[in-house]
């Protein structure tokens, strides 16, 4: 899932430093799950703008929603009657969201409240650890489900560096290192032979932005797949 964290509250607040009425809207998917941007950090995040702007003797009224996906137009039509009502929004959306939101309204400013950080997985509540970066060119296939990309420090897509130390990152000993890992798993499965088979040079395609249609959607109008 797509994980975030809430902004730092000061760079929240200069957002909104010359808004008099704001709606903050919350997601109830990535963000909700990941104790960033559901309905109750968006209650939480309210109640200390609302207390700051009172100390600043400069009072916000500020509204709340939360809504299935921000990220999903259909979900979107939630906020159709009430953003008209507001002078700013403040999404807790992941950055897909945020851009929907802004794209819908574009007459509104619309702020982000959190950053987007990474896919990861829940580990135990609140703990949420990174394990894909959206490369396009996956190679689990070849290395046992364990990413080199986000689990190696260096990113290292054909075997270890040097600086592996009995099965220990050179960074810190508290950190696996990711090729000795696929390499122990490999071995178990029997498919060692994965080592010696070399993985091209990336062309890095998430360094661009990325459009992915499926082959059964796809028309002569929008076949182009970037």
């Amino acid at each position: 899932m797509i994980v975030a964290k809430r902004k730092p509250f000061d760079e929240i607040k200069d957002f909104l430093k010359d808004y008099k009425k704001v709606l903050t809207a919350g997601c109830g998917t990535c963000v909700a799950v990941c104790l960033a941007g559901g309905e109750k950090e968006v209650a939480v995040l309210n109640a200390e703008l609302d207390m700051a702007r009172r100390l600043d003797d400069n009072p916000i009224e500020l509204g709340a929603i939360t809504i299935e996906r921000q990220c999903d137009r259909e979900y979107l039509e939630a906020l159709d009657s009430m953003v008209g009502d507001y002078d700013a929004v403040l999404s807790l959306a992941c950055g897909a969201g945020i851009q929907f939101l802004a794209e819908r309204y574009p007459e509104k400013p619309v702020f982000p409240g959190v950053d987007t950080t990474f896919i990861g997985v829940n580990q135990d509540v609140g703990w949420y650890e990174e394990r894909c970066r959206s490369c396009s060119s996956c190679v689990l296939g070849l290395t046992a489900g364990i990413c080199p990309v986000t689990m190696c420090a260096k990113g290292l897509y054909n075997g270890p560096c040097g600086g592996t130390n009995k099965g220990s990152c050179e960074i810190s000993k508290d950190q696996p290192c990711a090729w000795y890992m696929i390499y122990e798993r490999l071995s178990k499965q029997n498919r060692l032979d994965n080592i010696l088979k070399i993985t091209p040079v990336q062309d890095w395609q998430n360094q661009k932005p990325r459009t992915v249609i499926q082959p059964g959607y796809k028309t002569s109008e929008n076949s182009a797949e970037k």
